[in-house]
């Protein structure tokens, strides 16, 4: 038997543990969605106005790098955020996405979160407190994937010691 929006915002790792009030209020505004394994979510650069929240499934993040096509950059799996540009007013997005599996997600249009979170502060509070937390752990990742792409290279010659 498929999971209410309510019982599968009780369940999810980013939402569990918010209190009832919050995760009633956020239910509201949400909705199911199914994207098959290889939809493109969302494409870099382009304006996308929907935050969701991976139900179940496996998501790859890209980017495009000039002269070697679109890149993988990040996966993402039940729990975890994505498109959280869409909780701004530009909502343009900084990578693509491309459902791994088949993928359910939680979805919120971005202009209705954004007035749910400014109409009831304790919704907003929690909510931007676990996206800030999320991106937080998305950082400290992506400086440790840079960390190791230099820790793979040479290090550079000092001009001063060649001669």
């Amino acid at each position: 038997m498929a999971m209410t929006v309510d019982e599968t915002l009780r369940a999810l790792s980013f939402t569990a543990s918010l209190p009832e009030p919050v995760i009633r209020g956020l239910a509201e505004v949400c909705a199911m969605r199914v994207a098959p394994a290889g939809t493109t979510l969302f494409r870099e650069g382009e304006t996308h106005d929907e935050f969701s929240i991976i139900a179940d499934g496996h998501v790859s993040l890209r980017m495009n790098v000039p002269a070697r096509g679109d890149l993988p950059i990040l996966s993402l799996s039940t729990g975890d955020i994505l498109a959280w540009s869409a909780l701004l007013a530009h909502g343009r997005m900084t990578s693509s996405a491309q459902a791994v599996s088949d993928v359910q997600l939680l979805t919120f249009q971005g202009p209705e979160l954004r007035r749910l979170c400014e109409a009831d502060h304790e919704v907003g509070f929690h909510l931007m407190s676990r996206v800030a937390s999320a991106l937080s752990r998305r950082l400290l990742a992506t400086r440790l994937q840079l960390l190791d792409l230099f820790a793979s290279q040479p290090p550079p010659v000092d001009p001063a010691k060649r001669a």
